[in-house]
């Protein structure tokens, strides 16, 4: 059902691939429409308990919105699609296996997995000030949120580029791995996830981010209301010999 994406399901794992390889899977309309449908379908799918977003080949994860249909005339930028919002909305855990160039959009989509896993040939760039175009996906706060404002706004003013290697010393990415081990790697994190229960690790996940950027006393308060409502209902006895899939 899917012209620009390959969807691979592998025990509780699902794999979605962009596939524009000619464009560098860059962000067209059709594109960006079957990101949102395929994560709104996985976000249902009980069989799937954690997904993996990566690019096919080598070359890039994904190079932006895509600038031929751009000078077309094809409104990518105020479309009402949103294929960052279907990734944040999804309530499974997200691993992005950035196996080439992420720029800008392909920047945005890589951030807005809850993981980002990287090739070692990766680059990463923001180039909104390049485009004269303000972000509308949630860059300005997410990029800030993971390697701190000094890095972000020297990553978005000059749109300079970054390499794999600076990428993981300013914790923008997690690991890196070279090129033809990312997706292994990727899935076997994924795997190690689905290992759980999944109301779990949805809830989980879910405190994680209401937790994020929240001060110390407001998470804590977050936190224990989470932690009476689900562990009152825990049986003391079983606490260990519970919990996986």
């Amino acid at each position: 059902m899917f012209r620009y994406l390959l969807i691979e399901r592998e025990r509780q794992v699902a794999t979605v691939t962009l596939n524009r390889p000619a464009s560098r899977h860059a962000l067209s309309a059709g594109l960006q429409a079957e990101i949102v449908a395929a994560f709104e379908e996985l976000a249902k799918d009980e069989a799937v308990f954690a997904i993996v977003l990566t690019g096919s080949g080598d070359r890039a994860f994904c190079a932006g919105l895509d600038i031929k249909e751009l000078s077309e005339g094809v409104d990518l930028i105020g479309s009402g699609t949103d294929p960052i919002a279907a990734i944040t909305r999804c309530p499974k855990p997200t691993i992005a296996a950035v196996n080439g160039a992420a720029i800008t959009g392909g920047l945005e989509l890589a951030l807005a997995c809850d993981i980002i896993l990287s090739a070692d040939n990766a680059i990463f760039a923001d180039t909104h000030a390049k485009m004269g175009v303000i972000p509308g996906w949630g860059l300005s706060h997410r990029l800030a949120r993971r390697v701190g404002a000094g890095r972000a706004m020297e990553m978005s003013l000059s749109a300079r580029a970054i390499d794999a290697a600076t990428a993981l010393q300013w914790g923008l990415v997690n690991h890196l791995f070279a090129k033809d081990r990312l997706l292994e790697e990727a899935k076997a994190l994924a795997a190690d996830i689905a290992r759980w229960d999944a109301d779990f690790i949805r809830q989980y996940k879910s405190l994680i981010q209401e937790c994020i950027g929240r001060t110390d006393t407001e998470a804590d308060r977050i936190e224990t209301a989470a932690a009476d409502a689900h562990n009152a209902k825990l049986d003391p006895a079983r606490v260990g010999q519970r919990g996986t899939n």
